[in-house]
């Protein structure tokens, strides 16, 4: 099932391209970025942004649930399926974080969990029915245990893209504990492993160290090509203050030559070029316009 634990490459292409499993998704949030790994250039005021919206404020668990069971039995929009179970774990549910966690094991006794849509595979759902089971637990437990037991399976890679999305989401501490983890590790894999979970907070605080892991990755001991999670985390975060950074931090790269090397070239672009276009992809926007639109923060 676990995408990190299927091995370091499947851990440092998690991130960028997310076809299946919980979603960073993020439309009309003031002040901060339109933001989606789901859709290609997703703007507001288009239909897919009217639609993750809709998804987005339903607060009646049951239609995300039955929506996403649509999209997994081959009746339903994908897309709009990923979109309700990640609302779905938001709304912290007690009944159907057990229908999650039953769900979940019939999956695994299954090599064909929905038989309607044989190409489904349970990797494919069941991180974002470990969101929903988590976000659960945080409701019950608190932010310390769940946070406790994501760090726990950390080292052994018994993590998936579900536990990431809720780590990312944690107070008590986590984004500082995955930042001192990050800087402690002692092998390039787990360095990018953390850089990658890194890139999953929201935090306004980690735009300095994203930044300088962006111009000088082999500072910190990161291959130059995975430095794009630092781009991704501080995408993410959304806010004009991070955007701001990681132009700066272009340039700066740009001027020091940083990804001047022609073996980070892909389809005829350098890095740089490529990380722009993954701006356009990711937000719908140049970084320059939302930096205008978006007030200070």
């Amino acid at each position: 099932m676990k995408y990190f634990a299927a091995g370091f490459l499947a851990c440092i292409w998690l991130a960028p391209a997310v076809s299946h499993a919980q979603v960073q998704v993020r439309v009309g949030q003031p002040g901060r970025a339109t933001y989606s790994e789901l859709h290609e250039g997703l703007k507001v005021g288009t239909p897919a942004a009217d639609s993750v919206r809709r998804i987005m404020r339903i607060k009646a668990p049951g239609p995300l649930w039955t929506m996403m069971l649509s999209a997994a039995g081959g009746s339903g929009n994908w897309n709009s399926g990923l979109v309700a179970i990640t609302r779905l774990a938001e709304l912290r549910s007690r009944a159907y974080a057990d229908s999650a966690a039953r769900l979940r094991r019939r999956m695994e006794r299954s090599d064909v969990p929905f038989p309607n849509n044989p190409g489904l595979k349970a990797e494919d759902l069941e991180p974002s029915l470990q969101a929903v089971v988590l976000e659960r637990r945080r409701a019950v437990q608190g932010d310390s245990v769940v946070l406790a037991d994501i760090l726990s399976r950390l080292s052994s890679r018994t993590y998936d893209h579900g536990d990431a999305w809720v780590l990312g989401r944690l107070g008590a501490g986590a984004a500082d504990s995955v930042a001192a983890r990050f800087r402690a590790a002692d092998s390039t894999e787990f360095r990018v492993r953390y850089l990658t979970l890194l890139s999953y907070f929201t935090d306004p605080k980690l735009i300095p160290l994203l930044s300088r892991i962006y111009v000088a990755p082999d500072s910190f001991g990161i291959p130059k090509r995975y430095a794009i999670r630092a781009s991704d985390g501080l995408l993410w975060i959304g806010t004009r203050s991070s955007l701001q950074a990681l132009l700066d931090a272009r340039t700066e790269a740009r001027r020091r030559g940083t990804y001047a090397d022609s073996a980070l070239n892909r389809g005829g672009y350098d890095f740089l070029a490529n990380d722009s276009s993954t701006v356009i992809s990711r937000t719908g926007k140049w970084l320059t316009q939302w930096i205008k639109e978006l007030g200070p923060t």
